[in-house]
């Protein structure tokens, strides 16, 4: 239930911001309290990073919070997805674990991979030499897993 909370909460962090001129955590905690969160500031402290939300200058004198846009993904984030690219097959699921063939010698790579792509739905990854196992958080499917990865990386094909 914590997981669907979670995202429940992190859907809201992001329609907040872009719907509101937020400038302060107090500000976005305070939203978030009357849309009926029960938050502290160490977990939207946690939440924010997790969205990658920054701050811009608002052009007068103060900032706002902002959403990263796809076309600002860190350098690093768009290496990992090229890594999954290169070395990946295919993907299939049962019950909590994702099977994701690999070319030989690309199965760490791959893992690395989703392991540094920030995944909230993985436990932790376990690579051979051309395949490797992912297991997701108890309650997440593997289609929500392919859901989030299809996010991660538009026009995958699993």
């Amino acid at each position: 239930m914590a997981v669907k909370e979670r995202r429940a909460r992190l859907t809201a962090i992001e329609k907040l911001i872009k719907k509101n001129r937020i400038e302060s955590q107090e500000s976005l905690l305070a939203h978030l309290q009357k849309a009926g969160y029960d938050v502290t500031q160490a977990t939207l402290s946690r939440d924010l990073k997790l969205l990658k939300v920054g701050k811009m200058s608002d052009g007068k004198g103060g900032y706002i919070y902002t959403l990263e846009k796809e076309e600002e993904r860190t350098e690093a984030e768009k290496i990992y997805i090229q890594d999954f690219l290169r070395g990946y097959i295919s993907i299939d699921c049962s019950g909590n674990i994702v099977v994701i063939k690999t070319f030989p010698g690309h199965a760490n790579t791959v893992s690395n991979a989703i392991d540094n792509m920030d995944f909230d739905d993985i436990l932790g990854t376990v690579a051979g030499d051309n395949c490797l196992f992912a297991c997701l958080r108890e309650g997440v499917s593997g289609a929500q897993f392919l859901k989030s990865l299809r996010k991660k990386i538009p026009g995958l094909e699993a």
